[in-house]
């Protein structure tokens, strides 16, 4: 027969043992897991584009049919216009014809004559006048052009004079302090013949 004694002394071993493996459980447990959920960065949905609309151009000069205006497709070149205008007649002057040249909406495409004429031939204007003839005009008249002073006028002179006469806006790009927004503001104020 056991001793109350010893029955407490198994006890409290017991308990000690219990309360042991409790605490090394405890310190057994692994380290939670933490989880971070990084949802992809939002990207812009594209607005939609609207389906670019035919533009509508004018030929004149020497082409098979002068006079006429032909619905083109957005994007279209001079080349077109030309085309659909049933080309260049043999007095064109396709030297002074940028084939490469980007059309708009309301654009004119005039083809000039090879053979000197005495003639001054009338081109449509905008709503602002006369168109300047950018090959033949003065000082004075370049001057009258938007963003054209006395040091640009003089410019375009010299480089026509100098270099080459003026086929399309992308040749007088090439003249010194002519830069995008200039080109822009002169685009319906002069021609090239």
């Amino acid at each position: 027969m056991t001793s109350p004694w010893m029955t407490v002394v198994i006890f409290l071993a017991l308990a000690t043992l219990i309360a042991l493996g409790g605490v090394a459980l405890l310190l057994s447990r692994p380290e939670p897991i933490h989880i971070t959920i990084m949802p992809p960065e939002p990207t812009a949905t594209p607005a939609p584009t609207a389906t670019p609309r035919p533009i509508l151009i004018y030929v004149t000069g020497e082409v098979t049919r002068p006079g006429t205006t032909h619905l083109l497709p957005n994007g279209s070149r001079v080349s077109d216009a030309l085309a659909a205008a049933g080309g260049f007649t043999e007095l064109a002057n396709k030297t002074l014809v940028n084939l490469a040249g980007l059309l708009r909406d309301g654009d004119h495409v005039h083809v000039p004559s090879s053979e000197p004429r005495n003639v001054d031939i009338d081109l449509p204007t905008p709503s602002g006048g006369a168109l300047v003839r950018i090959n033949s005009a003065t000082q004075e008249e370049l001057e009258t052009l938007p963003r054209i002073g006395p040091v640009a006028a003089s410019r375009i002179i010299q480089y026509r004079e100098q270099v080459s006469p003026f086929a399309s806006l992308a040749d007088l790009d090439e003249v010194p302090g002519i830069g995008p927004a200039t080109l822009e503001g002169l685009r319906e104020l002069i021609a090239f013949d």
